[in-house]
């Protein structure tokens, strides 16, 4: 991962501004330690902190075309830049970067061309000859942008938002799949696949194809000219990923330069489900495995920076982030700087153990659909700034464009649970690499009952975190949560720790605007919360929280479950302050 910031039409071009700029870009370094670069057209400037993975040695950024008039700062991988390349004969490429051909593509289509990426990707172009520039995110967001509105009328992009939080009056999250073009100053979705409707497919299951799709999306994420690894826990997702990476690293370029041995990372706190897991299907697949320990300590000593780089509130993306970020710090130690992981596939396949409970195929399509949607604040929002805090890049396989559009055009009765079939989570990927001839894994691997990473990093990791902010958060601060966040009140102790914190990096209005609300249970959205009554009494994102469902769920005894507060009853004294301090919180996914 690397990280951009645009600051484009700015009222001020004297020198100290240049200087305000790098001294903001420095806010990414993080992201991208290798090189760092700067240009200036007169009141524009496109800044870039490089994470070298591809082409080390001449991709430094901005890159631009042949007569430097179209200029392009760049988070990314192009998985296709090869074939893009092939179609533009008449272009001279200056580089060996992946993503130098975005402004070899905008010279030949013009605003038109995203939807030929296939990668993940977040950049800023700008067209000198006219001013003109666009940005884009990829499709689901697995990489971060933000953008912002200066005073001065300037406009504002960045990779996070602690680039752009000082120095913008208002700023959003930048939506997936959309681009935004100053020739109309405004927002417009350039990924419309079939899904994205939620209307219900008819597709027959066919388990080969959606194989043979899997394997080609690993495959094209080993694009690489860095040593890279695998983050296993041990589940089924980051295990096939695993098992697929190293059936087909002999056939990469990267095999050539840094050895054949796929390298496998794990963490956890001792004796934890995934540590054990991990080792066993290491074992199996014979990578070179590493495996980390951390102590429930150790995790809430970094939880303040975990909060500062992965800049949002939510209760489970932080409860996940930490061992994530500790992890890729020792990832990074080791001269590793690309790894694999097994994010989206919960989403896709409805793996969440509180898709037992939806009512009908309907239900479990729609609810996977709402999930995909909002990957981009959760999971992706975890994985890719947990590992970046590090120099580390993460690519989720699971993500393809093209997987997904095969994923989600099987008929959802197939993904639905049915255990008088034999049907348990995530049944149709399981059953696609059940294969007796040529084991991808162990059998009791690939039906290994789901668990959420902060729960299988051990179960006293949540535990402890509960423990920790019941000691930081009093009864009476809980009473008056909503009127010190009347936006996204927090309703546990857990989140209003997480929350102080928050806002003592971030504290303008925009920033927890940033970050969704809304009911869960196990990861749920709000709308299906309402699947099973006992739920909205026991409103905790840990897959425990699915009772009757998961192994080691929460037992129905009084301190066991973490319940739903309301945090201040209703007796009048939101009216006497003003009904502007209320505000309803929009249904949303709470993974």
């Amino acid at each position: 991962m690397c990280g951009i910031l645009a600051v484009l039409g700015v009222a001020d071009v004297s020198l100290a501004k240049r200087s305000r700029i790098i001294e903001l870009s420095r806010r990414l370094r993080h992201r991208g330690p290798d090189w760092s670069g700067l240009h200036c057209h007169q009141d524009c400037y496109l800044a870039h902190q490089r994470l070298a993975i591809v082409d080390p040695t001449s991709g430094d950024q901005p890159l631009y075309n042949e007569d430097k008039t179209v200029v392009v700062t760049v988070n990314g991988e192009i998985y296709n830049h090869e074939q893009l390349k092939a179609k533009l004969t008449t272009h001279k490429f200056q580089t060996g970067s992946d993503c130098e051909v975005i402004a070899h593509l905008y010279e030949e289509y013009g605003e038109e061309f995203v939807d030929m990426l296939d990668g993940m990707f977040a950049f800023v172009l700008l067209d000198t000859r006219d001013k003109s520039f666009i940005a884009a995110r990829d499709a689901i967001g697995i990489c971060p942008l933000y953008m912002g509105w200066g005073l001065d009328g300037s406009v504002w992009f960045s990779s996070e938002m602690k680039a752009l939080s000082d120095d913008c009056e208002r700023f959003i999250t930048f939506p997936p799949g959309h681009l935004y073009s100053s020739k109309t100053g405004g927002l417009r979705r350039w990924y419309n696949p079939p899904w994205f409707s939620e209307s219900i497919p008819s597709t027959p299951y066919n388990a080969l194809l959606l194989r043979e799709m899997f394997e080609k999306s690993v495959t094209k994420r080993l694009m690489a000219d860095v040593p890279f690894g695998v983050l296993l826990s041990g589940g089924l997702d980051s295990s096939l990923v695993a098992s697929v990476a190293s059936r087909h690293l002999e056939e990469t370029k990267v095999a050539r330069q840094w050895g054949n041995k796929l390298h496998t990372f794990c963490i956890g706190l001792k004796g934890s489900p995934d540590l054990k897991a991990a080792r066993e299907v290491a074992d199996y697949l014979g990578t070179v495995h590493h495996e980390f320990n951390f102590t429930v300590q150790e995790g809430i000593d970094a939880l303040e920076e975990v909060i500062y780089h992965i800049e949002t509130y939510d209760v489970t993306t932080i409860r996940a982030s930490t061992p994530m970020f500790l992890m890729s710090r020792k990832i990074k130690s080791l001269g590793v700087k690309m790894v694999l992981s097994g994010e989206g596939s919960d989403e896709i396949f409805g793996g969440y153990l509180y898709f037992h409970k939806a009512p009908n195929k309907k239900e479990f399509h729609e609810e996977t659909c709402r999930k995909i949607k909002s990957l981009h604040l959760y999971d992706c929002l975890r994985a890719n700034k947990a590992t970046s805090a590090w120099g580390v890049e993460a690519r989720v396989p699971f993500l393809d464009k093209s997987f997904i559009n095969v994923a989600m055009d099987i008929d959802p009765e197939w993904k639905m649970i049915r255990r008088d079939l034999g049907r348990i989570e995530k049944w149709v990927i399981r059953n696609a690499f059940d294969d007796e001839k040529r084991p991808y894994l162990p059998k009791h691997i690939l039906y290994r009952q789901k668990e959420q990473f902060s729960d299988g990093v051990g179960y006293s990791w949540i535990d402890g975190l509960k423990d920790h902010a019941s000691q930081h958060v009093s009864d009476s601060m809980m009473m008056n949560a909503s009127f010190v966040y009347p936006e996204n009140t927090p309703t546990t102790k857990e989140g209003y720790y997480y929350r102080m914190i928050f806002e003592k990096f971030f504290p303008k209005p925009a920033a927890r605007s940033t970050v969704p609300g809304g009911p869960s249970v196990a990861c749920s959205t709000a709308k299906a919360v309402e699947w099973d009554a006992a739920w909205s009494k026991n409103l905790d994102p840990s897959g425990r929280a699915a009772l009757g469902v998961h192994d080691a769920a929460y037992e129905d005894t009084p301190g066991e479950a973490p319940a739903a507060i309301d945090p201040v009853a209703d007796n009048g004294l939101h009216q006497a302050i003003g009904e502007s301090l209320v505000k309803p919180v929009a249904p949303a996914t709470a993974v």
